[in-house]
């Protein structure tokens, strides 16, 4: 059943899950929180009634009403900096290396990162496939013909058969 709590003249219905179910906590989750504990619940019993675990309640209540900001983590791309000379020569001889493949090498050379850590790496470095030319033309009606060849035997009652 999801609790409600007043914001000024608003109610706010904030849904109640299982204890780590609580996803991501919104600024109407906070003002529960903290009404909650107005209304002089423990901090065992508001992370129970949240759905959150106490150190998350511990924090908001610590932190204040302030909206938490939520967004994008900073990549780090230096983790596989070190390692840069050894994949620009292998994609350099062997271009078509996954990045499985090179994950595999990788650990034996002691780096400790992960799948997606690589392959967004070699986004980066890896050299664009170049392009195949391609020239069309066209030509008036009935100035070209194609003709596919093949030779074929009959046999009667036999049917056909490729030589």
């Amino acid at each position: 059943m999801p609790l409600q709590t007043k914001v000024g003249q608003t109610l706010l219905y904030v849904p109640v899950g299982k204890k780590g179910c609580g996803g991501v906590v919104n600024l109407g989750k906070i003002v529960m929180i903290h009404n909650l504990k107005q209304q002089g619940l423990s901090v065992s019993a508001i992370a129970r009634k949240a759905g959150l675990d106490r150190k998350t309640v511990s924090k908001y209540l610590h932190q204040g009403l302030e909206a938490p900001v939520y967004g994008p983590r900073q990549r780090d791309g230096r983790v596989l900096e070190e390692y840069k000379g050894y994949l620009l020569e292998r994609l350099e001889r062997f271009p078509g290396l996954s990045a499985r493949r090179l994950l595999r090498e990788l650990k034996t050379l002691g780096f400790k990162g992960g799948y997606s850590t690589v392959t967004e790496y070699l986004r980066l470095i890896r050299p664009a496939p170049p392009h195949a030319f391609e020239r069309r033309f066209e030509t008036a009606p009935g100035q070209q013909a194609q003709v596919d060849f093949a030779e074929l035997t009959a046999k009667v009652g036999d049917g056909f058969h490729a030589a």
